[in-house]
């Protein structure tokens, strides 16, 4: 009886000890799995920048799949080049003074009529110097002295004036060129040879204090109602992460820092908000009337969940997904403004079906193994949370279809970001928090003269008041 209870607990010991090496094996496979996921995903199936792809960059491989148009300009496109000017502003002639085939000499009667050609160039460039002198009076009748007013502007004996100022900001901040570098540029330019790198940073912040209310309106602009889209992204700001929260639309930018990314522009009422389905958006802004998701996020999910898990349901989700926006773009194209009901019946039934299949797919699979000392809720499958999101918010994944003012993507809130960051790659942090305000607010107005169509340069020299009813 002893060798025999002896025995049963040395299996009992044995079966224990299989079962925590099966957990184990279970976890380390499934850690294994995570790594290779981490390993598969580059700019094209997840949200990771193109910078990041390293050697391994993807074969170019568009979301959108084909439009069904030829390459190069479209039936209807008026194309541009450079076209001679009816006016130019110097005119040279040039004569012959013997014929080319007999050698006769011509004269001026002989002339017939003139062959054109125009040469585009910029003039010599300098400054130009004007010198404003106020009169200054002896009263004849009480012998007192008075001193003419100056204009708006000239306060020193000798200064630079607002079109080089405004030259040196469009520099430094829409063209990202470092201080030392505007410098050196109008020196080369423009012979300004006594300006310094604190002479810039002083123009771009007294140019960011004069904008401000050109920035409080651009934000009125976009405060209440219509379609905006919203997007975020890290900043290192005096060595600390912050976060640059922007607010856009077709005509209008705005930029503003906060050392908080939840610090969302919650002020927004009505109209919809497109963004990329951070949960914060939908916490914290209850005043809009609707949210819209973007498609272009959810393109790139699938692309990871068809490629690297494997899953079926995905690629059917893709190009059932792209396929209405085709839809949506060839109506807009014939001057409608929505879907016949039975063509967004169709669609809506076949998303329904093909969020079913993946549910099934996922319940036949064998849960997850849960990792060690972990806490919460068990983990769940990429491709499982996906369709739940998919599911729970379809109306706002589908938003472009039910309303055409919306688009299928937060493309507009991507490119008003990425120049933002390309500030970051160049100078690697702002120093202080007031610096990278300063160069957001000048940021916002120069986003929103450009989707105008004016030019930057100019407009910085202008007064607050005609930026603002340009705009």
């Amino acid at each position: 009886m002893d060798q025999v209870a002896a025995l049963e607990q040395l299996l009992a010991t044995a079966l224990r000890r299989i079962a925590e090496l099966e957990a184990a094996l279970a976890s380390m496979a499934q850690e294994n799995a995570d790594l290779r996921r981490q390993l598969a995903k580059n700019s094209s199936n997840s949200s990771k920048p193109p910078s990041s792809d390293g050697l391994k960059k993807p074969a170019p491989r568009s979301l959108r799949g084909k439009s069904g148009k030829k390459s190069g300009g479209q039936a209807g496109h008026r194309g541009d080049t450079l076209r001679q000017k009816a006016k130019p502003d110097f005119v040279h002639r040039h004569e012959a003074e013997s014929c080319g085939a007999c050698q006769y000499g011509l004269t001026a009667g002989m002339i017939k009529g003139v062959e054109r050609r125009q040469v585009f160039d910029i003039p010599v460039p300098r400054l130009e110097v004007t010198e404003h002198q106020a009169a200054i009076y002896c009263c004849g009748h009480c012998r007192a002295t008075t001193t003419a007013t100056f204009p708006d502007g000239v306060n020193a004996h000798v200064q630079y004036g607002k079109r080089i100022r405004a030259a040196a900001v469009y520099c430094n901040v829409q063209q990202l060129i470092p201080e030392d570098r505007v410098c050196q540029l109008l020196r080369d330019l423009f012979g300004a040879t006594s300006l310094c790198a604190a002479s810039v940073t002083n123009w771009v912040n007294g140019a960011a204090h004069t904008l401000g209310g050109v920035v409080e309106h651009i934000l009125a602009r976009l405060t209440e109602g219509g379609v905006r889209h919203l997007d975020e992204t890290g900043l290192r700001v005096a060595g600390k992460l912050h976060w640059l929260h922007s607010i856009s639309d077709p005509a209008f930018t705005h930029y503003r820092i906060s050392a908080k990314r939840g610090a969302v522009p919650s002020f927004l009422t009505g109209g919809t908000i497109v963004h990329d389905h951070w949960k914060s958006y939908y916490a914290h802004m209850s005043g809009v009337d609707a949210h819209a998701l973007c498609g272009a996020h959810h393109l790139r999910e699938l692309k990871a969940i068809e490629e690297i898990e494997k899953e079926p349901w995905a690629c059917a989700m893709s190009a059932l997904l792209n396929s209405p926006n085709q839809l949506k773009s060839a109506a807009q194209g014939r001057g409608e403004t929505e879907l016949p009901a039975s063509v967004h019946h169709a669609i809506l039934t076949k998303y329904m079906a093909i969020l079913t299949e993946g549910l099934a797919f996922h319940e036949r699979q064998d849960p997850l193994a849960r990792r060690p000392r972990a806490r919460g809720r068990k983990a769940k499958r990429p491709g499982h949370n996906l369709l739940v999101s998919l599911r729970d918010y379809r109306d706002d994944v589908l938003r472009f279809l039910t309303d055409f003012t919306v688009p299928f993507t937060n493309n507009q809130a991507e490119r008003d970001l990425r120049m933002m960051k390309l500030r970051m790659k160049i100078s690697g942090t702002f120093r202080t928090l007031e610096g990278a305000q300063v160069f957001a607010d000048i940021r916002s107005v120069i986003s929103t003269v450009r989707k105008h169509g004016d030019n930057i340069s100019e407009t910085l020299a202008l007064s607050p008041k005609q930026i603002i009813a340009r705009i």
